[in-house]
């Protein structure tokens, strides 16, 4: 259950405002108050209201979070709304403006239901489509990504349905990729839709191995396809996609200037290394991987809609890897070794990518492993959290759907 208000500790509002260089009067000037609410602020006789919290940590440099003392990846509704500086009061009138909140007859009284997780009057309030579109107006009125306000009503609300997004129209291919394609030679064109062919084989095959238990490589590797072996044709053969392009029609001593001229453009990537071919030994090999703006290209030129994009709410298909790594130790946990990186500061409680970025999902969490006695502490090990375990409930069916390469916990 959240918390029913949020408390900002008063010896953090001196610190502060010292470590800032200000006087209580100028601290007062910015916020837009009076020298005597600063005092009682700091002697702890008041906490900041809502509408003037936003004010105050912009004043003092900081986020909202560093006053109320809300760890990175724990945020609640509550917090939200304190972010943006909004009264329930407020943030109910801009509400009813909209037609979600016309329809669930939005209210200051049941903004405080809402982030004290009890119940609100009225039947829309059950449906989690009507919720879901309230979701992205309080994204729009809070300032901040959708995300962010789902994860922060799944924790303050953990027993109900979570909320539905409305669903993304499919777009026609977007201008750029339009643009793009006619800007190609025709020999380049037939490069790009190859190119993209041989990566969705190569993506079907990867899907028939982990179906068979067999292992398979991370997409890094697997998308880098094999373009040509630096050996002659008849003691080599020729790659997949070789053949590909000789079925075309042009294959040819020019391969090598069109490669790097898809590269300059952006849409492929070109790299090199070397393989052992029995009986012939070490060969040099290039490896082409086609781009995001690459695939986009070739999917307006030959006609295909664009991609749906990964629903806002959801992670990228490497974080939800790493989030199911996480969660299928269980009670076990993994050591704090076993994971590094950029994935912490987008998966793991307290973690924020810059200090005016948005925080993270929560999803993980570092935990303690005590000594017998509980006399000190062993080693510290991640676990998912209670909304992590949450998030994988009730949205793995789709990306199963959506990241057939990464496998399901047992």
């Amino acid at each position: 259950m959240s918390r029913r208000l949020l408390s900002v500790e008063h010896t953090k509002i001196r610190a502060l405002r010292e470590q800032a260089g200000l006087t209580p009067q100028e601290l007062a000037d910015r916020v837009g108050v009076t020298y005597r609410l600063v005092v009682y602020w700091e002697e702890g006789r008041y906490a900041p209201e809502a509408r003037n919290m936003r004010r105050l940590a912009h004043a003092l440099g900081c986020a909202t979070a560093d006053l109320t003392g809300t760890r990175s990846g724990t945020e609640m509704l509550v917090d939200l709304r304190y972010a943006a500086g909004l009264t329930a009061e407020e943030a109910a009138t801009r509400l009813r403006a909209t037609a979600v909140g016309g329809e669930l007859f939005v209210d200051a009284h049941k903004i405080r239901s809402l982030e004290r997780n009890r119940q609100v009057s009225g039947w829309n309030w059950r449906k989690p489509e009507c919720t879901g579109r309230l979701v992205q107006q309080l994204a729009a009125l809070y300032e901040v990504p959708v995300r962010m306000v789902m994860d922060a009503w799944m924790r303050t609300r953990p027993t109900d349905e979570p909320p539905i997004l409305p669903e993304h129209e499919r777009h026609d291919p977007p201008t750029s990729a339009v643009v793009g394609w006619e800007g190609l030679n025709d020999r380049q064109r037939v490069y790009l839709g190859e190119i993209l062919r041989d990566d969705r084989m190569t993506e079907a095959e990867m899907w028939m191995r982990r179906q068979n238990q067999a292992r398979v490589p991370p997409a890094r590797l697997w998308r880098r396809l094999p373009f040509s072996l630096d050996a002659p044709a008849k003691l080599v053969g020729h790659t997949r996609l070789q053949l590909r392009l000789r079925s075309a029609g042009v294959h040819d001593q020019g391969a090598g200037a069109t490669l790097h001229a898809l590269e300059r453009l952006g849409l492929v990537k070109v790299a090199k290394d070397r393989v052992e071919i029995p009986g012939v030994g070490e060969v040099d090999r290039t490896l082409v991987e086609i781009t995001r703006r690459g695939r986009a290209c070739a999917r307006a030129g030959l006609g295909e809609p664009a991609e749906p994009a990964t629903p806002s709410h959801l992670l990228s298909e490497w974080l939800w890897g790493v989030l199911l790594r996480v969660a299928s130790a269980g009670m076990e946990g993994l050591h704090e070794s076993d994971l590094a990186g950029k994935s912490l500061f987008y998966l793991a409680v307290g973690y924020r990518p810059k200090r005016q970025a948005h925080p993270s999902r929560g999803f993980i969490e570092l935990r303690p492993r005590m000594a017998p006695g509980d006399t000190h502490v062993l080693e510290y090990r991640w676990h998912a959290t209670a909304l992590g375990r949450q998030h994988i409930a009730a949205y793995l069916h789709i990306y199963t759907d959506i990241y057939p390469n990464v496998a399901p916990p047992p």
